[in-house]
This record gives structure tokens, C-alpha cells and sequence, in this order.
């Protein structure tokens, strides 16, 4: 068996070209407007200023503006707070970013759940989260939500599987299960306190690493014919999952990198336009 790659870097590129035709014509429709997401981010970590600038990057190729607030590391909660109130309140702004982390004096939650619901592009805040769990309107947090369009680009059945999600982060594991469960598929959410993971991941028709920790989980716990998710990035060029071992015994797995990473940004861009054309179109 030679397993099918799910490659997020490919679909990406294709959901490029037809959204940069979207912007053309809401650009068209609305006397030269254009979504706009708005990144913020707090402090100077660089890996966040890294994945910043690709986000502003990815909305200049497709022709949206991106509005850059940058914040130093002293920055309270209550001043993050006023700004994402402005920005609430700016007609011209259709998407809001926070970069995580942010530094340890803010009280980050608070400062997600304060982002507009309709400005809520990355699924972050705790009423966006509900709702879509509820099977309600809402954008979906960007990587789980990029992982459901990579199955359903490459008709990945989920009704009735049995998905195990390792990982219960509450913007990856906890929307990811929550997604799968909206799909009809049966799900076993398992974390680090999880007794037993090499026998329960086993059972899985369908595997997504979102634990954090490079290859913790290992291919021989891994069936024959399962489909995998590797959510991971670590230095090394290495996910959640010990892919190489699988490649010649799964259906389906997403390459890393190549696979989830690529999708969590184009999900981040493909809402803002939906944000945009509501509010323009």
C-alpha cells in the first residue's frame, strides 16, 4: 500500500487563485475596497514576528490589505484590550489576529474573547468556539478548520470512523474534536494523562497529532490503512508523529512540513475574505 499525501501546500496554493479572484471582484463590487485583516502582535519573540509576516505576506498575494499593529512587551491587558476595541469598532478592518503567546502579564483569554465575533477569523474566542460546536455559524479555529478542508479537498470519509485526537489545546485539540464530532465521525479525545494511548490510538480509523511534543507518537501504534493528521511543526522538520515508518501501511497521512501548516494559513485568509464579503459585498 502506498499511502495518499495530503498535500496542504498544494491545495493552498490552488484556494490562492481563487480567492485573489474573489478580492478582484469585491474589489469591483465595492469602488476599489478590500478585506483587510488586521495582525497584532505583542512583544518581539521572533517566531511569532515570523509567522506575523507570513500571514501579511500570504494577504498581499491575493490582493487583501493587512493592517500591522505592532505592541511592545510592556504592554498590559488593559491597553491590548483598547486596541482590539478600536479595531472592533473600525469599519475598515473585516479580520482580527492576536499572535500567540503573548507576554505573561496579559491575560490572554480575555484579550481573545474581547475580538468581535463577526472579526473572528481565527476561531478563537470562547462564543466562536460554542457556537461552532453547537453546529451554529462561525469561523473555525484556523488549523483544526484547515485540517477539515484538506479531508474534504481529498474525500477523506469521516462518517461513522472512529478519529482519535491526541491533544486537548483549546485552539487545536478541543475545536478539532468538535469538528470531527460535527461530521459524524465517533471521536476519542486523548492528552498526555491519558492511560493506555498506544491501545486507544490503535483503534483509530483516522489519527490527528496535536499534542506539542516531536514524534511522541510512535507508527507502531499507528493500524494498517488509517488515515493520519500530523499537526506538529518542531525543529528538525519533524510533527506529532512518527511519519516515515507509515508511508508504505496507511490510506492517507499530511507530510510535515507540506501538510496542516499551509492550510492553517490559507484558512486564516479564505475567513477574512468571507469576513469581507459579508461586510462589503
Amino acid at each position: 500500500m502506498t499511502a495518499e499525501r495530503l498535500d496542504g501546500k498544494a491545495l493552498a496554493a490552488s484556494w490562492e487563485a481563487q480567492l485573489t479572484e474573489r478580492v478582484a471582484s469585491l474589489k469591483a463590487q465595492s469602488g476599489g475596497k478590500t478585506p483587510i485583516l488586521a495582525t497584532i502582535l505583542v512583544g518581539a519573540d521572533p517566531a511569532s514576528a515570523t509567522y506575523v509576516k507570513m500571514k501579511g505576506n500570504a494577504c498581499e498575494r491575493i490582493g487583501m490589505g493587512s493592517l500591522k499593529v505592532e505592541l511592545p512587551d510592556t504592554t498590559t491587558t488593559e491597553q491590548l484590550l483598547a486596541k482590539i476595541d478600536e479595531l472592533n469598532n473600525n469599519p475598515d478592518v473585516h479580520g482580527i489576529l492576536l499572535q500567540h503567546p503573548v507576554p505573561a502579564q496579559i491575560d490572554e483569554r480575555a484579550c481573545f474573547d474581547a475580538i468581535a465575533l463577526s472579526k473572528d477569523v481565527d476561531g478563537v474566542t470562547c462564543l466562536g468556539f460554542g457556537r461552532m460546536a453547537m453546529g451554529e455559524e462561525a469561523y473555525g479555529c484556523a488549523t483544526p478548520k484547515g485540517i477539515m478542508r484538506l479531508l474534504e479537498h481529498y474525500s477523506i470519509q469521516l462518517e461513522g470512523k472512529h478519529a482519535v485526537v491526541v491533544g486537548r489545546s483549546p485552539i487545536l485539540g478541543k475545536p478539532m474534536a468538535m469538528m470531527l464530532l460535527e461530521a459524524n465521525a465517533t471521536v476519542t479525545i486523548c492528552h498526555s494523562r491519558t492511560q493506555n494511548l498506544p491501545a486507544l490510538i490503535k483503534q483509530a480509523d483516522i489519527v490527528v497529532g496535536a499534542v506539542g511534543k516531536p514524534e511522541f507518537i510512535k507508527a507502531e501504534w499507528i493500524k494498517d490503512g488509517a488515515v493520519v493528521v500530523d499537526a506538529g511543526y518542531h525543529p528538525g522538520g519533524v510533527g506529532d508523529i512518527e511519519l516515515a515508518p507509515l508511508i508504505d501501511r496507511v490510506a492517507a497521512y499530511t507530510p510535515v512540513p507540506g501538510g496542516v501548516g499551509p492550510m492553517t494559513i490559507n484558512t486564516l485568509i479564505f475567513q477574512s475574505v468571507a469576513s469581507g464579503e459579508k461586510a462589503l459585498a
